[in-house]
């Protein structure tokens, strides 16, 4: 089971948090036609950008890159300017975004898929497939996560990043959903929480531990 940190939000004049991205200072979350960032130490959030905003988040260590519609846009966090836009590869019904390996990694939610994907041209290099709507996509480690929630059912799974397998399985609450998923680099995920406008801070599982893998 799933152990929730923090809560953070609602907020105001924000109903839903899509995407969820950590530059190493700010929690970064989508929220329609703005990008957020939000302190996690006060709970605050300090300024925001607007921008097409309406499902995955993610951050290369330089620029913030937003699912819009069936794009993914290249920002620059200081300003907000879309330097770049490469198509998504589920072509509106894309929702998790993460950066690793060099590369962007985008969920196609109801298809229950993960797409690795060339962050120039948008070129699509590798298909995994899951068993669940995927929701939210990070990485961190080495290790692909990946959040699910269907029906009244969300948890968060750690993958195979070659076969899709789930090596790794942290259940979250009945009711407690989960929309966008990032973790911060050390031991913790911060999870979006979908329509109640909140972000939760999920304990991530210390290297070596064994879980269930269902």
């Amino acid at each position: 089971m799933a152990d929730i940190i923090r809560e953070y939000g609602p907020f105001p004049g924000i109903d839903e948090v899509a995407g969820v991205t950590y530059d190493g200072e700010h929690v970064w979350f989508a929220s329609g036609d703005k990008l957020n960032a939000l302190d996690p130490k006060s709970g605050k959030t300090v300024r925001s950008l607007d921008v097409a905003a309406h499902a995955g988040t993610a951050f290369d260590g330089r620029h913030l890159f937003q699912i819009a519609e069936s794009r993914i846009q290249k920002i620059d966090p200081e300003t907000g300017r879309v330097l770049a836009t490469i198509p998504a590869p589920g072509g509106g019904g894309d929702s998790g975004l993460a950066w690793g390996e060099g590369t962007l990694w985008v969920g196609q939610h109801r298809e229950r898929k993960i797409h690795q994907v060339d962050p120039e041209t948008g070129r699509v290099l590798r298909t995994i497939d899951s068993n669940r709507f995927v929701t939210g996509v990070s990485w961190v480690d080495g290790e692909l996560w990946h959040a699910t929630w269907e029906a009244d059912e969300s948890e968060l799974r750690r993958i195979d990043p070659q076969s899709g397998e789930v090596l790794e399985s942290l259940e979250l609450p009945a009711g407690v959903n989960v929309s966008g998923l990032e973790s911060d680099g050390a031991d913790q995920f911060f999870c979006g929480g979908g329509n109640t406008g909140t972000i939760r801070a999920v304990r991530r599982p210390k290297r070596g531990a064994t879980r269930s893998g269902s």
